[in-house]
């Protein structure tokens, strides 16, 4: 989910619209607003009979989303998690009826640039880490508390730091002399305790993303909400989502995989592959920005999309 905070620049854009294959009059879902740079596209595609609902849990975003959007008959907007897809949608009495489901996924420019957020190492700022600042401890109340044993598994689970210990116990030995309430300070705690670079990437870069992913719970989000999304679209709806980490898009990629699979039958039972129900069919191969979107948004660069569509 990359924007910028003045020129707003959605990843893969076109690529989004194409794999959408957006119907004038049908029901669209953006679960991931961001800054509306998908969203505004996909309500240009839509005709006086086409609807857009858009999420996040971000209010700085649904404040962006009411002022950008608020007079357009066709869009509404829901503070809160995609994880509550299925009800958000089925309130709507649209459940089933759903022509395009996008997911952009992790945090975006506006909230990495404004050190009051507390997502970047680069500008020392609070440590917050919260896309909801109103939902849950922040990153600096949970490392105030946290044992080190769970500090070091959410390093390694969420952002695959083979030095997780080590930075787990400078930071349990750091809060001791006083709190780490601020980015800047965190990320100093580990670029002391990590005894080698990795080529082009700042020391703090693997941990910062495993703390927001843990305090945002975002990998358990999105594995609730690909089922809901598979529920909620229409036969030949179209999902769509873009991942910047590899542990995101995992889990992307085995839930379409194995939905396109369909159910197996247990071994050795006679089951023809045409008798296998296949729920969603994968469309083309996943896709990555081209070379002059990178340079012209350097933040594009990890991004993958995969799109699925449902068949029954």
């Amino acid at each position: 989910m990359v924007d910028e905070t003045d020129h707003h620049r959605p990843v893969l854009l076109e690529e989004v619209m194409k794999a959408l294959a957006i119907d004038a009059a049908g029901f669209y879902v953006d679960a991931t607003y961001g800054r509306g740079g998908h969203a505004g596209r996909m309500l240009g595609a839509l005709g006086p009979n086409g609807r857009l609902l858009a999420i996040d849990k971000d209010p700085e975003a649904v404040t962006a989303a009411h002022r950008s959007h608020g007079d357009d008959p066709r869009f509404d907007i829901e503070q809160g998690s995609f994880a509550s897809l299925e009800n958000l949608i089925t309130n709507r009495g649209m459940a089933t009826k759903v022509n395009g489901i996008l997911l952009d996924l992790g945090v975006s420019s506006p909230q990495l640039d404004n050190p009051a957020r507390g997502f970047s190492f680069r500008t020392s700022g609070p440590l917050d880490m919260r896309m909801d600042p109103a939902a849950g401890p922040g990153a600096a109340d949970w490392i105030a508390v946290a044992a080190e044993r769970d500090i070091a598994h959410i390093l390694k689970v969420y952002g695959e730091e083979r030095f997780a210990r080590r930075i787990a116990g400078a930071i349990v030995r750091e809060r001791a002399t006083g709190p780490i309430t601020t980015t800047g300070r965190l990320r100093d705690i580990i670029a002391a305790a990590i005894p080698t670079r990795e080529h082009g990437k700042d020391p703090a870069t693997r941990s910062f993303q495993a703390i927001r992913l843990y305090i945002n719970r975002e990998l358990d989000d999105l594995s609730a909400c690909l089922p809901q999304a598979l529920r909620m679209l229409a036969p030949g709806g179209r999902l769509a989502v873009i991942s910047f980490h590899s542990l995101e898009d995992r889990i992307v990629k085995r839930f379409m995989r194995d939905q396109a699979r369909g159910a197996q039958p247990p071994r050795g039972i006679p089951v023809t592959a045409d008798q296998i129900r296949s729920p969603l069919k994968i469309i083309g191969k996943s896709l990555r920005p081209g070379a002059a979107e990178i340079a012209a948004n350097p933040r594009a660069r990890s991004a993958v999309l995969r799109v699925a569509e449902r068949l029954q």
